[in-house]
């Protein structure tokens, strides 16, 4: 890994009280310049009170609780404002539920600071060559095929994994986008960043990884939650056409 400052892996969470703690120890296992910052809302299963109680003798690990104007878009934009609040000069951005695994992290922020290339934002990729989706059946396969294919369209991008949450970030490309001012109240927050980073000619990069299945509990994931980020994407389309994105 090339060398670098202070890395904040931001994890919204919301009922992972089985996952978060074992994920947070692989993530500071990486090396003393990681950080963990825990970004809850409010959740029922008290996994805010686990990450709470941890981070008294923990001082790499820190809790952002939120008990009002929840969601993921909300929780991921005042994650990335903490990270930057507290030095981060690169942020990762990734699931709390193993699907995004942390021995990958590395390669992440190698390519983010290779020498002679001038990339601010990386992803950790299921759509390009040695990347995959673990144990999916047909019909999701070709679902986040179809889902890649419009997003693409419609948003002018050229990235393999436009919903890819995995991300790896430097903190200049967070404070050019202006990611305080990130609308998206829900899941749709990935495509509203990734449209930002493109449209301000930052470089992009995908690496292959895997993406794992749930370690413990329920995907918060709906069929209304999937067609409401099919609209959202039409929304910053519709935006970026009328100079108010």
């Amino acid at each position: 890994m090339s060398a670098t400052g202070l890395v904040v892996c931001t994890v919204p969470t919301y009922n992972e009280a089985e996952n978060i703690l074992p994920l947070a120890r692989e993530l500071l296992e990486l090396g003393d310049r990681f950080q963990v910052l825990v970004i809850d809302d409010h959740s029922p299963d008290g996994t805010w009170r686990i990450v709470d109680e941890a981070a008294k003798s923990e001082p790499r690990l820190h809790l952002l609780h939120r008990t009002t104007d929840k969601g993921r878009g909300r929780a991921g934009r005042d994650g990335f404002v903490r990270a930057l609040e507290l030095g981060a000069d690169v942020v990762i951005e990734m699931d709390a539920d193993h699907s995004h695994q942390p021995k990958y992290i590395p390669v992440m922020i190698e390519r983010l600071t290779r020498r002679g290339e001038e990339v601010g934002l990386v992803l950790g990729s299921r759509g390009v060559q040695g990347g995959r989706d673990a144990e999916r059946g047909l019909w999701r396969r070709a679902l986040t095929r179809c889902a890649n294919l419009y997003i693409r369209l419609m948003l002018g991008v050229t990235v393999r994994d436009c919903n890819s949450g995995f991300r790896c970030w430097r903190a200049e490309t967070l404070r050019a986008i202006d990611v305080a001012k990130t609308f998206s109240a829900g899941p749709a927050i990935v495509q509203e960043l990734l449209f930002k980073t493109a449209q301000k000619k930052i470089g992009i990069a995908e690496v292959p990884i895997e993406f794992a299945n749930r370690l413990h509990g329920q995907s918060t994931l709906t069929l209304r939650i999937l067609l409401q980020g099919y609209t959202a994407v039409l929304k910053l389309r519709w935006r970026a056409l009328t100079g108010r994105l």
